[in-house]
């Protein structure tokens, strides 16, 4: 059977509620959701406004880390400066209490003894304050990793800048002006944000839960500055305690999708190796890719 995945077709912001409802867990204590904040210039990401009565239900705190790319890209996430004053135009800060979790140092250093790239993950300090972790992802298109979903929140989205160049690197450094010029191969860097990943987990064990959104389905992330329009319709929201069966669904529900576009999603996602970092995650035993999914 595996992991059970909840699926609505319904997109409206109170369906978000009834799918946590449904995986029958109370985060308790200080709850920190992970959400994608959305670049300067994107049009894309998903609002605060969207999210607003999810957050709401369970008195979380948003958190963010900092970017490794900046200025070249015409990002203004890389710093804390900068990217605080977005999350202030972007309307977070006028609804939650908002956490840069890597505004200041040091860093938070992990170990992962078992990973399969990389040995340590460098997180942003302040996700130590937290008692559980909601992942809040917009399941899209990503340039360098094929796919963005509930993994890459775990993995790119909770690291520090520091973590991000690791990621990226596969290992090989932690200066984030140096990541791009040694950026991992098409299977390291899905393997990194696997072993990345799987810290996070670890870190909060039974104290987590993730949410994906298969809306604005663009072959581009929230982190570019001007990304390419949807490609496909709208597909539905999901959830699920597991952070592999939950991005394998959103997969197989695109794989499904008699929308023509889709031909032109999945390039990006195969030209990128995307799916290695669902096949890595599982080999880790960060969760499983059997699910059984269940409509509501």
């Amino acid at each position: 059977m595996g992991s059970e995945v909840f699926f609505t077709r319904s997109l409206a912001p109170e369906k978000v509620v009834e799918a946590y409802q449904k995986l029958g867990i109370e985060l308790s204590g200080k709850v920190a959701v992970k959400i994608h904040s959305g670049e300067k210039g994107n049009q894309n990401y998903l609002t605060p406004e969207f999210w607003k009565p999810m957050v709401d239900f369970i008195h979380g705190t948003i958190v963010e880390c900092n970017t490794a790319y900046g200025d070249a890209s015409g990002g203004v996430r890389d710093n804390t400066e900068s990217h605080l004053k977005l999350l202030e135009e972007h309307g977070w800060t006028r609804y939650f209490d908002v956490d840069l979790m890597d505004a200041e140092g040091p860093d938070a250093v992990w170990p992962i003894p078992n990973g399969k790239v990389l040995k340590e993950n460098h997180v942003g300090k302040n996700i130590l304050n937290y008692d559980s972790l909601l992942v809040l992802a917009h399941f899209k298109g990503h340039p360098m990793g094929g796919y963005g979903g509930a993994l890459k929140q775990l993995s790119i989205g909770c690291a520090s800048r520091a973590g991000k160049a690791l990621i990226h690197s596969a290992g090989k450094t932690d200066d984030r002006y140096k990541t791009w010029e040694m950026h991992a191969s098409s299977v390291a860097f899905p393997e990194a944000m696997a072993d990345a990943a799987g810290s996070v987990v670890e870190h909060f064990r039974n104290r987590l839960a993730f949410i994906n959104v298969m809306k604005n389905l663009s072959v581009d992330c929230d982190c570019c500055t001007v990304a390419e329009d949807p490609c496909m319709k709208d597909i539905g929201i999901l959830a699920s305690l597991d952070p592999v069966a939950i991005d394998q669904a959103c997969i197989d529900l695109v794989m499904r999708s008699d929308d023509p576009g889709k031909e032109h999603f999945m390039e990006r996602v195969n030209s990128r190796n995307g799916i290695h970092t669902i096949e890595a995650a599982a080999e880790l035993g960060i969760g499983t890719r059997e699910y059984e999914l269940i409509e509501f």
